[in-house]
């Protein structure tokens, strides 16, 4: 159907622009989300271990079609001849795991998929880049020997 428009009129045009409010996803217990959904917008801390001071493996985290930058903090305090192995791992299908790719804040194009020895007291933030080929993640420790860490995964 065609539409006229009079060229000689001239009606004010007035329009409100609202920016959209992320909702923030909580965690259950058990790790999966106990608020929001996974397409909600960005989560904010979201603790994968908290004082831990064994190997263990985290909750496994489903970012669902979210497919942009991520973060995990990682923060440990030892003594003595502290010592922990991290891995950051991906999967496609939460059964077939891999170290997915992360890099360091201070060198954020420079990626890396290997296992994180940490042997001091520190606090550091391990980017994970947009578009890689993980829907789910999850941290894995082991080697753990007077440390007590905390992990949290920020999307």
């Amino acid at each position: 159907m065609p539409v006229w428009v009079e060229p000689d009129v001239v009606r004010p045009v007035t329009a409100t622009i609202a920016a959209s409010t992320p909702k923030v996803t909580t965690v259950s217990a058990q790790g999966g989300p106990a608020t929001g959904s996974v397409d909600s917008g960005p989560s904010t801390a979201i603790k994968l271990f908290v004082g831990a001071t064994a190997a263990g493996t985290s909750p496994v985290i489903d970012r669902g079609s979210h497919r942009g930058p991520g973060a995990l903090v990682i923060a440990n305090v030892g003594s003595g001849s502290p010592t922990v192995n991290v891995d950051i791992q991906g999967s496609v299908d939460n059964q077939n795991w891999y170290n997915a790719a992360y890099a360091l804040v201070a060198t954020p194009n420079t990626v890396a998929v290997a296992q994180i020895a940490i042997t001091a007291t520190a606090t550091t933030t391990y980017l994970l880049p947009t578009d890689q080929a993980w829907r789910y993640l999850r941290v894995v420790t082991s080697t753990v020997a007077t440390e007590t860490y905390s992990v949290t995964y920020y999307q």
